[in-house]
């Protein structure tokens, strides 16, 4: 070969790399802008329900067309359209035929609609954990049913997040977010707004599941209408949206040394703003259309492709575990009581469904009739917190209140129904062998001692025999909501199962009593307390540890709701007196009407606090809880995680800045602990509390002063000063208050706080054997399960959504902060086990072994698993 031939294809491969090597600097360098449109949902505010309803379907009639329209299109110029919501589909499927239904998930199927996992935009720091899976319920009874995955979520408009969310959703089939928050109504300021750590990341539970998050910060886009310039027309032209594409182009910064968005994808959501509805898909199209050039590709988005393509070509983004506390989040409480109302319900949905769990393995079909008031109820769950509590918008106060009321009433209605229901099946199935008798059932996974109420009309002389043990049990009458009960010390009650207890005539046996009353003061063998006229509690003396619980040197007390003078009130009275329990009780006119019972117990180291203000009241109240625990940290149930009441900075879980810092979210517990001492203050009614003198700017994190919050408005709009929320509680005059706590020698524990917490919250349920039971099938003593861990807690159990034949779903919650292997033992040998989401979608089988499962869960992590047992 010739040396000039030689250098000629030494030449031609340099103008090969060459090109190539620009055609991939060209590749690389090209923008992916994703446009999405949407028309967000102001439900209950910018429209009621039908106005709603016909709206929902109107859009997606209208957008199904145009998705069809533009079929033909290149890929990127078709249209798609984002819903907030599922509510979307369960309106439409109701007011559509089957076959246009079909039409709507043959498009969600093809990626032209997308649909989160959540109901409706809601605001999620005042819900239970098991609230906000069950909101979900009917996004997993589609995917099930039309092999669907639903895995975007979404919290719009409110400021603020929780961070155990990110678990929740993760869990229950979840992988992307976004958010785009609103200007007005908000306490932070638009210059704290404008600046955020990332704007792509990781939004990771402590469990360490995550969903990838586009969060930018508040300007040109980082609203909920990032595709609309004018909010205030709701009309525009393809310019304008020409003009958002330009300066999303511009957003994207891959070249300087210190970008913020270091990213050549970017995302601009939403267009519907406060609009009822929006028909604008040609305008996305158009956009897109003038807009791709050879320097940037703009695609008519369905939110999933751009996440996708994100994870695709920046799979190290950063990871962000981080609370921003509360906002609008907070405005339930100015319903309070019908906001406990649904709090009370969920927690004893999981004693009726545990319950219902045990008795369907007799009689699988007997809730078939409470069907509909379920689903109802699932609904009711993801519509209650929707974010439109402030009830400043053209539906008015009056209708959100009672569209409020009615929702709670759906909750509350099932719960109750199915735990009745349960219990008298139950009762009918235990075999009675002719003899008056009860049981007595626990639907929590350890075994228990604690005192259970029995609805008993037993005259005459006569005593309660364990029928385990053969031994006496102690019993005292007690009057509870008008109404008659025998308390009795129950002992070694199995987890998820009941003990039998038989009435016998005869003379009881005289037990001793244990607790000791002198005026105002009561005694057992672990505390001492008073009670003042007022209601607040001067005094607990801790016998274990020798120190006063109560710190009152910042002018307030504990269990203080602003009392001014300690003596303000009634004498204090004795209630309910005997072996088991004592209660004192206070009743006080200042600063509010309200009722204060103290009760302690014979054998249980545990202090209950029955509070109730007994008139409206329309402004902000607390119980304020001032403990004396120095040096302390507070931890805390948020939703779905245990979070540490310090900033990041601190070594705590609240973000350092764009967060509020006033109220903390109060599920099950609050713990104030130091290293050697702490106390659980557990909480079933109250949605926030405020720890110490915080402010929304600034955390109190070294108090140990707890303030619960007992109702209020807590915020007024900046922009015009106007109070958000319903006013007056509307109307309502009996708020409901339960607290319990205890006392240890110990650091925190989180598996003990919710312990308690969960045993407080969920008392033992009794029922009385009916006497036609003789052939009753169920023994005398019966458990359900065994779990090996003890810092696994059973969570929710419940019959398979599909039918008993599908198995039982049994959540389970690793509270501890430490990775656990745990057992898993049913009353029969273990089938078959899967792993499901939250919602019951299965994703994987589990190993069973010789009818025992043994599964992992990393530190507080949630999971779900469907059980079949063997016949």
């Amino acid at each position: 070969m010739s040396r000039s031939k030689v250098n000629y294809l030494k030449f031609a491969l340099l103008l090969t790399t060459v090109f190539f090597s620009v055609e991939l600097v060209n590749a690389q360098s090209v923008k992916h802008l994703y446009i999405a449109n949407d028309d967000h949902t102001d439900y209950m505010w910018t429209g009621n329900e039908a106005q709603y309803d016909t709206a929902f379907v109107k859009m997606l009639d209208y957008y199904l067309d145009e998705i069809d329209a533009s079929k033909n299109n290149p890929d990127d110029f078709q249209t798609r359209f984002n819903c907030d919501g599922n509510y979307w589909l369960k309106t439409y499927q109701k007011y559509r035929s089957p076959s246009q239904f079909i039409r709507l998930i043959n498009a969600i199927r093809s990626g032209h609609i997308s649909v989160p996992l959540n109901s409706v935009v809601s605001t999620f720091g005042a819900q239970p954990a098991e609230a906000v899976i069950r909101g979900m319920y009917y996004a997993g009874n589609l995917e099930r049913k039309y092999d669907l995955r639903f895995t975007l979520a979404s919290s719009i408009e409110n400021n603020t997040m929780p961070l155990g969310l990110s678990s929740l959703w993760a869990g229950s089939g979840a992988k992307y977010t976004w958010r785009g928050v609103g200007g007005y109504g908000s306490q932070l300021s638009y210059e704290s707004r404008a600046h955020r750590n990332y704007y792509l990341y990781n939004y990771t539970g402590l469990d360490s599941s995550s969903l990838l998050m586009k969060w930018y910060p508040l300007g040109d886009f980082g609203n909920y209408a990032e595709c609309r310039l004018n909010t205030k027309q709701k009309d525009t032209s393809s310019t304008d949206l020409e003009k958002i594409i330009k300066k999303l182009a511009a957003f994207c910064d891959t070249t300087s040394e210190n970008s913020k968005y270091p990213y050549s994808i970017a995302g601009a959501f939403g267009y519907g703003h406060d609009n009822l509805d929006t028909y604008v898909a040609p305008l996305f199209i158009k956009a897109a259309m003038a807009q791709t050039n050879e320097s940037q590709k703009v695609r008519v988005a369905n939110e999933e492709d751009f996440f996708r393509d994100v994870a695709a070509k920046y799979p190290q983004l950063p990871s962000e575990s981080l609370s921003y506390g509360n906002e609008w989040d907070l405005l339930c409480a100015s319903m309070n009581e019908t906001t406990a109302e649904v709090k009370r319900a969920t927690e004893k949905l999981r004693s009726a469904e545990a319950l219902e769990t045990v008795v369907s393995l007799n009689n699988p079909n007997f809730a078939e009739k409470l069907e509909d008031a379920k689903k109802q109820a699932y609904d009711a769950f993801g519509l209650y917190w929707e974010h439109n509590w402030t009830a400043d918008g053209p539906v008015g106060i009056a209708p959100r209140a009672k569209w409020q009321i009615k929702l709670k009433n759906q909750i509350v209605a099932y719960t109750d129904s199915l735990y009745e229901l349960s219990k008298t099946e139950l009762e009918n199935q235990i075999a009675s062998e002719n003899k008056e008798r009860f049981f007595v059932f626990n639907p929590l996974s350890w075994q228990r001692n604690d005192f259970a109420d029995v609805e008993l009309h037993e005259t005459g002389i006569f005593k309660i025999i364990d029928t385990q043990s053969h031994q006496e049990v102690p019993y005292q009458s007690i009057e509870k909501n008008g109404k008659t009960f025998l308390r009795i010390a129950a002992t070694n009650i199995p987890p998820v199962g009941y003990k039998v207890y038989d009435i016998v005539k005869g003379k009881a046996e005289k037990f001793k009593n244990e607790i000791k009353v002198d005026g105002s003061t009561i005694q057992n063998e672990y505390y001492s307390l008073t009670l003042s006229p007022s209601g607040v509690i001067t005094h607990i003396f801790d016998k274990s540890s020798g120190k006063d619980l109560v710190f009152s040197n910042q002018g307030s007390f504990f269990n203080d709701v602003g009392v001014k003078d300690l003596n303000d009130g009634d004498a204090v009275t004795l209630e309910n007196y005997g072996p088991v329990s004592a209660t004192l009780k206070a009743v006080s006119r200042k600063p509010v009407a309200h009722t204060v019972r103290v009760t302690l117990f014979a054998n249980q180291a545990r202090i209950d606090i029955e509070n109730s203000i007994d008139e409206n009241f329309n402004d902000n109240k607390t119980w304020s809880f001032d403990f004396n625990v120095p040096f302390s940290t507070i931890h805390h149930e948020e939703v779905g995680a245990i979070l540490t009441v310090k900033k990041a900075s601190e070594g705590g879980d609240y973000a350092d800045e764009n967060a509020r810092y006033d109220w903390q979210t109060f599920n099950h517990f609050v713990e104030v602990s130091n290293n050697g001492f702490g106390v659980t203050l557990s909480n079933l009614d109250c949605s926030f509390f405020k720890l110490g003198n915080s402010t929304k700017d600034f955390l109190d994190e070294n108090s140990s002063q707890i303030k619960a919050l007992a109702g209020g408005r807590i915020d007024r709009k900046v922009e015009d000063n106007g109070v958000l929320g319903v006013p007056d509680q509307f109307g309502n005059s009996k708020f409901n208050y339960h607290f319990a706590l205890y006392s240890y020698q110990n650091a925190f524990d989180a598996t003990k706080s919710m312990k308690f917490a969960l045993a407080h919250q969920n008392p033992l349920a009794t029922g009385i054997i009916k006497k036609n039971a003789e052939k009753g099938k169920m023994p005398c003593q019966f458990s359900l399960l065994k779990v090996e861990d003890d810092n696994v807690l059973l969570w929710s159990l419940k019959p398979a959504e599909k039918g008993r034949a599908e198995g039982i779903i049994a959540r389970f919650w690793n509270v501890s902060n430490q990775p656990s292997s745990s057992k898993f033992q049913f009353y029969q040998p273990i089938r078959e086990a899967w792993q499901t989401s939250h919602i019951e979608t299965n994703q994987f089988q589990i190993p069973v072994y010789s009818g025992q499962l043994q599964t992992s869960f990393r530190k507080q992590q949630i999971r779900t698993l469907r059980i079949k047992l063997h016949p």
